[in-house]
């Protein structure tokens, strides 16, 4: 199992807009085979910064079967106009 853990700084004032877009791009990723589950999380002492766990069967199915699909680029149109920068992606394996 690969989680991809995903730092997203958000413009402030639009972070009731982008967990709405979040909500609605969900199902685009959950739809990619190898996906195990996602959970969003925001930040308390900052509010416009949010943490995405992704968990997937290989690293394999994000990078292949989802970042080169079309569901990707739906994915980045839906969310992408609330980034105050890019974000920030990294993959992990428990030991």
């Amino acid at each position: 199992m690969v989680l991809e853990i995903a730092e997203f700084s958000v413009t402030p004032g639009d972070e009731e807009a982008f967990a709405a877009a979040y909500r609605e791009a969900k199902p685009l990723v959950a739809a990619t085979e190898g996906f195990r589950s996602a959970r969003m999380t925001r930040g308390i002492e900052s509010p416009s910064s949010f943490v995405l766990l992704i968990e997937w069967d290989t690293l394999e199915a994000h990078t292949k079967g989802f970042r080169e699909s079309d569901r990707f680029t739906r994915w980045r149109e839906l969310i992408g106009p609330y980034f105050a920068a890019d974000p920030r992606v990294q993959h992990t394996e428990e030991i």
